[in-house]
């Protein structure tokens, strides 16, 4: 398996050029440089950053030279305070993970397709060249199963056009299920060396997600701690969930939450990798905050174990708000020890 270099331990810049206003105002003041040199303080060595295509193209396809600044300028932060960066194309004309967007018909429109092809070849050509201190990520979450032969012919047909023009950068591809590490096998071989598989690792979803508005089942009132065994777990996310979440077979039923979870959940993925020879990433993990803090920095303990035993780059989600804010108000008490394990 190959290793993510620059890429292991980051944390995600969402809602500040995704999910957002898109206004100028917006993306002026939700992330300064002032954020950038205290992610960079944290000794880290990238962030994440996911964009819309709403910042640097019109519904009419016409490029905004204003978005394509702005990710310079987050470039030039990032390496100011020797951080990487992962630019994150989160939603793209004619398809979002977010059904809200009314982002829709991207995998069956060819027009659609080729405007993102020509929107990678374009970030190919402004940014290609800091390949040493950038990585591309395609798309973010596809989404149902039955996209999977779709993505990876146009994943694979974006990649070669973007050679063409940026040979050595790397490229981050996820599957479908919302970058679910068990869609990793179903995606298409690597291109070349240079292609990263990711995924995002949100579980036990009944823990993470507890009183999550948008995860199909969910009471908004639900609240667990993770005093929760195993069994009990599984038990709850019957009862609250209606998704598909990880299950906990070959665990003690009467335990709880450990790093032998994750050891357990990983193991497909790096199997996977290691027979590709691929590096794997995780881009996304967290915890919501209306979880018990003290209980947040128990599931970064364990998470963090796995990672680090298995080599797995990570970013975690989300650095402010978003529901899953590390510097907001709620994480005050357990911040720092929790920056230490991301």
């Amino acid at each position: 398996m190959r290793e993510f270099a620059g890429y292991e331990h980051g944390v995600n810049l969402g809602g500040w050029l995704s999910q957002c206003e898109h206004s100028r105002e917006h993306y002026e003041t939700f992330i300064t440089e002032k954020n950038i040199e205290e992610i960079g303080s944290w000794g880290l060595d990238h962030v994440r950053i996911p964009i819309d295509y709403d910042l640097v193209e019109t519904k009419d396809g016409e490029y905004i030279e204003y978005g394509f600044d702005k990710i310079q300028k987050a470039y030039d932060w990032c390496r100011k305070n020797n951080l990487n960066m992962i630019l994150d194309l989160h939603k793209a004309f004619g398809y979002s993970f977010d059904g809200d967007e009314n982002e829709f018909g991207f995998f069956e429109n060819e027009s659609y397709q080729e405007r993102f092809y020509k929107l990678w070849e374009e970030f190919a050509r402004r940014f290609g060249s800091n390949y040493e201190h950038m990585t591309f990520e395609l798309l973010n979450e596809v989404t149902d199963k039955e996209f999977n032969d779709a993505w990876n012919d146009i994943s694979t047909k974006c990649i070669k056009r973007i050679r063409k023009i940026a040979p050595e950068i790397k490229i981050i591809i996820g599957g479908y299920h919302n970058n679910s590490i068990q869609a990793l096998p179903d995606l298409a071989m690597p291109v070349d060396e240079n292609v990263v598989y990711t995924f995002h690792c949100y579980e036990p979803l009944i823990f993470t997600h507890q009183g999550a508005h948008w995860a199909p089942g969910m009471d908004v009132d639900f609240r667990m701690t993770l005093e929760k065994t195993y069994k009990e777990m599984g038990e709850l996310s019957k009862e609250h969930l209606s998704q598909i979440t990880a299950g906990f077979d070959g665990l003690d039923e009467s335990e709880c939450l450990s790093s032998a979870f994750f050891d357990m959940y990983f193991k497909e993925a790096v199997r996977v990798a290691e027979e590709r020879n691929v590096a794997l990433y995780c881009g996304e993990y967290g915890v919501i905050d209306r979880a018990n803090p003290e209980d947040t920095l128990k599931w970064y303990k364990s998470i963090s174990e796995s990672f680090d035993r298995f080599h797995i780059g990570r970013a975690s989600w989300n650095y402010k708000e978003k529901d899953f804010g590390l510097i907001d108000e709620h994480m005050k008490e357990v911040k720092d020890q929790v920056i230490k394990l991301l």
